[in-house]
């Protein structure tokens, strides 16, 4: 399925505090997720909340798109992805999809998802998932794809693909393990079990718990204080903890030297050095 590129339809410009330039873009394009630009921070909504945010063919190409646009825009620092509603960051995929689904159409859709959900992950900037409910099946594989995970107290997690009679298809076989360990996922995914978000917690599937009230404010508390770095050092800091999950230590750590000395060659590490000597707040400008 094939969606033209979104155009921005409605902008709103607003001033407030630090630098008097804060500016909020909306974008409506698009029909099964809201984006929407705050800088330094944007956000991607699913918003089916009817069907719990399942993920339907037509919302994957909307979030490709939307992550597409995250991509041209410099001023962007950190991306936030979350559900509409207080019931569901995603319940999973859309399962008359599902039911449709032969050997082509499985191989072609999934692949489709790896696609879009590896378009997520290597982001050059961090992504938080801010986890407001239910997150199954499709909806836990695009919050592990996501850099960091914060949950509300009433989000329940799990893979129960296994109780349709199909395994997860969007990552959730290859990235649960390396976020949580060889034999938590492998019962996961066998047992179809959810975990509540205190056991989330606990076996490191999500960075933080918070009441549901208070879970965009803690995850933008936490996006602003990553935003407020160089976004030269951000992006090469979460390029070399991503590979260290897929290299050996000693190519791992020859990457992590090039990385470092890639910072010092930027101006954000000049400023940064400069502000620490002289008791400042640094100004980075991602040079």
């Amino acid at each position: 399925m094939c969606f033209l590129p979104p155009l921005r339809v409605f902008t709103e410009v607003m001033s407030i505090d630090e630098h008097n330039e804060f500016r909020k873009e909306r974008y409506n394009m698009y029909q099964l997720l809201k984006f929407e630009k705050e800088y330094p921070l944007a956000y991607i909504t699913f918003n089916r909340p009817e069907v719990m945010n399942a993920l339907s063919n037509a919302l994957t190409e909307e979030l490709g798109q939307a992550l597409a646009e995250v991509q041209k825009d410099d001023e962007i620092r950190v991306l936030i992805v979350t559900g509409a509603g207080e019931k569901a960051f995603m319940a999973g995929a859309d399962i008359k999809e599902v039911q449709e689904r032969d050997f082509v159409l499985g191989r072609k859709q999934t692949r489709r998802r790896q696609e879009v959900l590896n378009m997520l992950a290597e982001m050059p900037i961090p992504v938080i998932a801010a986890v407001n409910g239910f997150a199954l099946g499709a909806g836990v594989e695009i919050a592990i794809a996501c850099t960091l995970r914060i949950a509300s107290t009433n989000a329940k997690m799990g893979s129960p693909e296994v109780n349709l009679g199909i395994i997860p298809g969007d990552g959730a076989t290859q990235r649960l393990p390396r976020l949580i360990g060889f034999g938590r996922a492998m019962e996961m995914v066998l047992t179809a079990r959810m975990v509540d978000a205190e056991e989330a917690y606990r076996i490191g599937l999500v960075n933080k718990v918070v009441p549901q009230e208070n879970l965009m404010e803690e995850v933008k508390k936490m996006a602003n204080v990553i935003a407020s770095k160089s976004p030269l050092a951000i992006q090469y800091a979460k390029e070399a903890v991503n590979r260290s999950l897929e290299v050996g230590i000693y190519e791992g750590l020859a990457h992590e030297s090039y990385l470092h000395a890639l910072a010092c060659a930027t101006e954000d590490k000049k400023e940064g050095v400069a502000a620490f000597l002289e008791k400042r707040k640094p100004q980075f400008k991602g040079k």
